[in-house]
């Protein structure tokens, strides 16, 4: 059984959100986006500062099946990103929501966050989008 949690916000293309404060969001990919990518062996991530547009491509996750982009969920700057990903990238599969993290995102106020995870699946729309 796939692992959707509950206090996660998720995209249709496989991004999980956490708030980790009141301007600032955490993303991943999802444990089913991991199951079907396989063995993660190199994440690239954005650069710190660079500043972000919705759905557009901002990082890539190559697998030994194949390379996935992976897309900014909200306009926003990227404010930290997972280092342990250079070298640990199959730290996506085996923790997709804790240590396998890919970045942090923040937006000027808490008003736009809050409408952008609005707008995201809840855990029971995201298991809908994956046939859970």
């Amino acid at each position: 059984m796939t692992s959707v949690p509950e206090e996660l916000r998720y995209t249709e293309e496989h991004e999980w959100l956490l708030r980790v404060g009141p301007t600032r969001a955490r993303v991943g990919i999802t444990d089913y986006a991991q199951s079907q990518l396989g063995d993660v062996v190199f994440v690239q991530l954005p650069a710190v500062d660079t500043d972000v547009t919705a759905g557009e491509s901002i990082a890539e996750v190559e697998s030994t099946k194949s390379v996935s982009d992976i897309y900014a969920p909200l306009n926003a700057k990227v404010v930290a990103v997972n280092d342990i990903l250079d070298a640990e990238p199959e730290t996506v599969n085996t923790d997709p929501y804790g240590d396998g993290w890919m970045f942090e995102l923040q937006v000027d106020e808490a008003g736009k966050l809050d409408a952008t995870l609005d707008e995201l699946l809840d855990a029971a729309g995201y298991q809908g989008v994956i046939g859970g």
